[in-house]
């Protein structure tokens, strides 16, 4: 008698069991540009880090971007040192940016090495990416490992300046002078959608668009990522 009032209780309630379609696909993720254009825009209020910059780290803490501003070679960034406020970068143009940086990283392709690094004794390593309005690209001129590495890097010690910045949610989509940033697909994408320029990036592989083409580059997650 218990038995049966207890299943009478269940249908009532109308209490259902859903089951996974075993024949589901998901669909693909959509390309960079296209999540750029279509993702709803986050109210960035909560990613404001300082004067007209916008910031974020992704969930699994493996991406920290900012969508802020460049003077020449000087990025205007919460989470890394720099010079862009320096007076005698002033006289230079200024110039709406998104950077990112990565924990775990590939290695840059060799036809993506923009720079020799002539003269410096530095190494063109990955684990950074920078679209403008017009270009795109990863990896730069360093010695040593950026803010995101030492926090978040297989070494890393969380506590500095990228620890305390908001998560951008899966889906989110970050707007800033042109520029746009989206965490979706287990990495970041960054790009002008009108100019058709950007990048995608995660910790196994990037993929960089410009206004001619894209290239796609893939690298196992196990690359070298630290000099």
């Amino acid at each position: 008698m218990v038995f049966s009032l207890a299943m009478l209780a269940v249908t009532l309630a109308g209490c259902s069991v859903t089951v996974a379609d075993p024949d589901y696909t998901p669909p693909p993720p959509l390309p960079a540009l296209e999540q750029l254009k279509q993702a709803p825009l986050t109210d960035p209020a909560a990613f404001a880090a300082g004067e007209d910059v916008l910031a974020f780290v992704t969930a699994d803490r493996n991406i920290v971007c900012a969508l802020t501003s460049a003077r020449g070679p000087h990025l205007n960034l919460p989470y890394e040192t720099n010079n862009f406020s320096d007076p005698g970068n002033a006289k230079l143009a200024t110039v709406p940016v998104a950077h990112c940086e990565l924990a775990a990283y590939p290695a840059p392709a060799a036809t993506d090495i923009a720079d020799d690094c002539s003269g410096t004794g530095l190494g063109y390593l990955g684990g950074t990416a920078l679209a403008t309005p017009g270009q795109a690209r990863y990896g730069e001129c360093r010695s040593g490992i950026t803010q995101m590495e030492a926090e978040y890097g297989p070494k890393g010690t969380p506590g500095g300046p990228v620890s305390k910045l908001p998560v951008l949610p899966d889906g989110g989509n970050l707007e800033r002078n042109g520029l746009r940033c989206s965490a979706y697909h287990s990495g970041v994408a960054c790009g002008n959608v009108s100019g058709g320029v950007g990048f995608f990036i995660s910790r196994d592989h990037y993929e960089l668009i410009s206004a001619k083409g894209k290239n796609v580059q893939t690298v196992p997650a196990k690359a070298p990522k630290t000099p």
